[in-house]
């Protein structure tokens, strides 16, 4: 298997070499900018290493993994214009540094670019499969994000619901990353639906540990301050479960903390984290973590590659779920 980093240095090269120069200027270089910010490119990342799985060389990949990276980044725009997010990766938003009407435009034509990419998809019978698996799942990531909307004027959000949104909104285009990676490398319909599921599972397991980490994390580790969940009043995992495990007289308490921005936000996070502690709602999470962990596990231990392989996608897999930053 190709090391993580240089896959990763693969990729950002493959990014610098496509950087857009077209007119109107305008219209690119909000584009150039948010794929300047860089971040963490785990799903290019990883569709890079699924085909890696199969194939010992991943020029070929380099395509589709730019089109998962430049639909992520086409979505993250539109989602801070939403939420009127100041920041992104540390820098300006995009609508903040721009302004919001080129951000839009910006983001439509990154999704055109998407389908651009994967067209330049080389040596393989399925791209008709290809195109099919990334529609169904472009469409489950704009669902997730309404349905993220939709709670936040929901009193009555259940676990359920709140899994199936972050699977949605987050894990299946982890999902369809390395599906689209065992396509592009000719590999059985079945086998590509094992990576999937694979992803998808271990996706949901990383937004529940992101869960974890934004009210329990260390503040160094993690790069931000702790308890950004709780001050915006996000249902998340933790919150969801407490309401469900805490007697009628700490679910009003969590539910008037959670019902207005506090302008005493330590307060806020302190009281609503004493909380989750008194109900142990951190093994919960843990739990439920590591149960999404183990499903994603074993969806991996149907393909029938290499057992070091399978390590190898375990083992990094485990760093990013059990990761503590």
């Amino acid at each position: 298997m190709i090391p993580f980093l240089d896959l990763q240095e693969q990729f950002d090269k493959y990014v610098e070499t496509n950087v857009f120069n077209n007119q109107p200027s305008e219209l690119y270089a909000p584009v150039n900018y948010i794929l300047s910010l860089g971040g963490k490119r785990l799903r290019p990342i990883l569709l890079l290493m699924a085909y890696n799985l199969f194939e010992e060389k991943v020029e070929n990949a380099l395509p589709a993994a730019m089109a998962i990276e430049v639909f992520h980044n086409f979505s993250l725009i539109h989602d801070d214009i939403m939420d009127e997010a100041e920041l992104r990766r540390g820098q300006q938003a995009v609508h903040k540094k721009f302004n919001t009407n080129d951000a839009i435009l910006s983001g439509d034509v990154m999704l055109i670019y998407a389908y651009k990419y994967l067209s330049q998809i080389k040596e393989t019978q399925y791209l008709p499969e290809i195109y099919n698996a990334f529609n169904d799942n472009a469409i489950k990531v704009c669902e997730g994000q309404q349905m993220d909307v939709n709670f936040e004027t929901r009193d009555d959000v259940s676990i359920s619901e709140y899994i199936k949104m972050i699977e949605y909104k987050t894990s299946v285009l982890i999902g369809v990353a390395m599906q689209i990676a065992a396509l592009a490398a000719n590999q059985h319909k079945i086998a590509a639906q094992h990576l999937y599921d694979f992803g998808r599972n271990m996706g949901i397991a990383f937004q529940i540990q992101d869960d974890i980490l934004d009210a329990f994390g260390d503040p160094e580790k993690v790069g931000k301050k702790i308890g950004g969940d709780i001050i915006q009043n996000k249902k998340t995992f933790l919150y969801l479960k407490t309401l469900e495990k805490a007697n009628q007289e700490d679910v009003t308490t969590l539910t008037i903390w959670f019902s207005k921005k506090q302008e005493n936000e330590s307060a806020k996070v302190k009281a609503v984290k004493a909380l989750f502690d008194k109900y142990d709602i951190k093994k919960m999470a843990l739990a439920m973590m590591n149960e999404y962990k183990e499903r994603a596990f074993h969806c991996l231990d149907q393909l029938e590659i290499n057992s070091a392989k399978k390590e190898y996608i375990k083992k990094f897999s485990l760093n990013l779920v059990e990761r503590e930053y």
